[in-house]
């Protein structure tokens, strides 16, 4: 029997997110990283910049999920709160962390590295540093939490140093058929192929483009003959009523 997969969940931090000032890019991101290492992301949610709704997400989720991983609010203005917030999360101190200030510090021309600045070096008691190539202010590990900055660029950097800390999965395969038509057209054969390959999953994405409309569908799953082979059963069905599929594995 195959283990089961290690689960993940992310809470996005920021009233920015919330009001549609800012586009929120790296909830896409994580889920794609955290899929080449077979880790499932399987809860994501957002919370404005109030420390008890960032302590109650990380709290409910910590305990359901093997990783959880926040972005934003870890700044040096006043409404960056989120360092402070899981501390409360841990019952733990929060301090100015020697290796945090020295990091930060060196990126700044003497008489620059003010107390505002200072605050980004604040770490919750017990927690590891996660290191920035980009800008040097690190996140930081708190057992299975992992605090990054909302920038993508620094998250993305964040994450580079993540990954080997994490345990692996199977990674989940994917093939995309793409053809120009309705699902509701195909939803039964769907439904039959669904039923004969149970250890795969399928979905159906219908769009609309400048050149027609069309349905996108995407068959994920762990064991890549099995993908590769419902694939091969939805191309031929859509061959079968005429239509001229296209597909893109990873």
């Amino acid at each position: 029997m195959n283990p089961a997969a290690p689960t993940a969940a992310m809470v996005v931090i920021g009233d920015e997110i919330l009001s549609g000032r800012t586009q929120d890019t790296n909830l896409n991101y994580v889920a794609r990283f955290l899929a080449t290492l077979g880790i499932d992301l399987k809860e994501a949610r957002m919370v404005p910049d109030v420390a008890a709704e960032i302590v109650a997400a990380v709290n409910t989720l910590r305990v359901k999920h093997d990783y959880v991983f926040t972005t934003g609010g870890i700044g040096p203005t006043h409404d960056d709160i989120t360092a402070d917030a899981i501390a409360n999360a841990f019952n733990v101190s929060i301090d100015y962390h020697p290796d945090a200030l020295e990091l930060i510090g060196a990126r700044y021309k003497p008489g620059e590295f003010n107390e505002m600045r200072k605050r980004m070096a604040r770490i919750p008691e017990g927690a590891t540093l996660i290191r920035n190539s980009v800008s040097a202010a690190p996140g930081f590990q708190i057992e299975n939490v992992f605090v990054m900055a909302g920038v993508p660029m620094i998250m993305r950097a964040m994450l580079e140093d993540i990954g080997p800390r994490l345990k692996r999965g199977r990674p989940v395969h994917t093939s995309t058929i793409t053809a120009p038509v309705a699902e509701g057209r195909i939803a039964a054969a769907l439904a039959s192929i669904q039923d004969a390959y149970r250890s795969v999953a399928i979905g159906s994405y219908p769009f609309y483009r400048e050149d027609g409309f069309g349905t996108q569908l995407v068959v994920r799953g762990r064991d890549a003959i099995e993908v590769a082979a419902a694939a091969d059963v939805i191309e031929k069905a859509l061959c079968a009523e005429g239509f001229k599929p296209t597909r893109e594995n990873r």
